[in-house]
């Protein structure tokens, strides 16, 4: 069994910070779907702008509205206007092929970085 990259939003831009919040990172549900992630699920959060790196879970945001709000006390390592990165891992002992998209700077459109399954060749 290995942990893999199953779920990958790559470079979002984080439009809001709430301390108030009870924690957790909440993403526009259509970058959910397109990268398979669930609500309430453990993601691993990298700022690209900050070097900030912290575990949360999903909560579910407005479909097409391209929120992606950090909530609770990571505000206090990542704030809005940063680049981050939203990945999802899985635990298998079959290799995983990993949905990656890379959305617009508003967060509203994505396209697939990797989308279907690629045939790896196994080394000689």
């Amino acid at each position: 069994m290995r942990w893999q990259m199953r779920s990958k939003i790559h470079k979002a831009t984080v439009t809001q910070a709430d301390l108030d919040y009870v924690g957790s990172i909440t993403i526009d549900a259509d970058l959910l779907d397109a990268v398979g992630l669930w609500d309430g699920e453990k993601v691993l959060v990298v700022s690209n702008t900050s070097g900030s790196r912290l575990e949360t879970y999903v909560i579910t945001g407005e479909r097409g509205a391209g929120d992606i709000c950090v909530n609770g006390a990571a505000a206090h390592l990542i704030g809005p206007g940063e680049d981050i990165i939203i990945i999802g891992f899985e635990l298998s002992a079959e290799k995983v092929n990993p949905k990656v998209i890379l959305p617009s700077p508003n967060n509203r459109e994505y396209r697939y970085i990797i989308e279907e399954p690629k045939t790896v060749s196994e080394p000689f």
